[in-house]
């Protein structure tokens, strides 16, 4: 299914999260190709923003699908989520790491950093080369806006495990494997802890 529909993100967000990898997603002057994803989804996850309820914060994660959520993470870093799943449900995809297709000077520019494997390892990162912020959130990142995911180069094998920075959510959801990863990109954050996905989840 093409990410560019609606229908792409309508689905579970893990399976969505696991299906972004290799993605594209653009913006003015810039085109990347996605290469670490995780998953968020309420209810059942502590580690998500809908843990308490909603808020003004955190309305976008609430749907519909196809949307842009953005975060500022420590009161600095600007945090990029695609929203998925049912509408009301509160589940996204938080974007990790990526690689430039397009625009590496404008992306390099951004980051005030040169170009190398870990330009965009981190969504810190990539929120800064897509120059996304909080006003960002609710617009739809379907084909056509100034923020759009579509088809890219997927995988030849995918990279799982626990999700990163959630060290206040319960044990069992801070193991819970649920960020994928492209396992030949060098675009990989914490790369130690990922193992192997299998379809069958051996």
């Amino acid at each position: 299914m093409p990410p560019h529909r609606r229908a792409f993100f309508a689905r579970d967000a893990v399976v969505v999260a696991r299906e972004l990898v290799g993605a594209t997603i653009a913006a003015p002057g810039v085109r990347l190709r996605i290469t670490e994803t995780e998953a968020y989804k309420w209810p059942g996850d502590t580690a998500c923003h809908a843990r308490s309820g909603r808020t003004a914060r955190n309305a976008a994660l609430w749907g519909p699908p196809g949307r842009a959520y953005v975060y500022t993470c420590y009161g600095l870093h600007q945090l990029l989520n695609l929203v998925t799943g049912e509408d009301g449900m509160a589940q996204a995809v938080l974007i990790r790491a990526s690689e430039v297709i397009e625009g590496l000077d404008l992306v390099c520019a951004r980051r005030k950093a040169p170009p190398g494997p870990t330009l965009l390892a981190g969504p810190g990162k990539v929120g800064q080369a897509l120059a996304v912020d909080p006003s960002m959130s609710h617009r739809s990142v379907l084909r056509g806006g100034r923020l759009w995911v579509g088809p890219g180069t997927p995988p030849r094998a995918l990279l799982a495990g626990p999700r990163v920075g959630i060290d206040y959510a319960d044990p069992a959801d801070r193991r819970r494997p649920w960020r994928f990863a492209d396992a030949d990109s060098p675009a990989v954050t914490v790369r130690r802890t990922l193992r192997p996905w299998r379809p069958d989840g051996g």
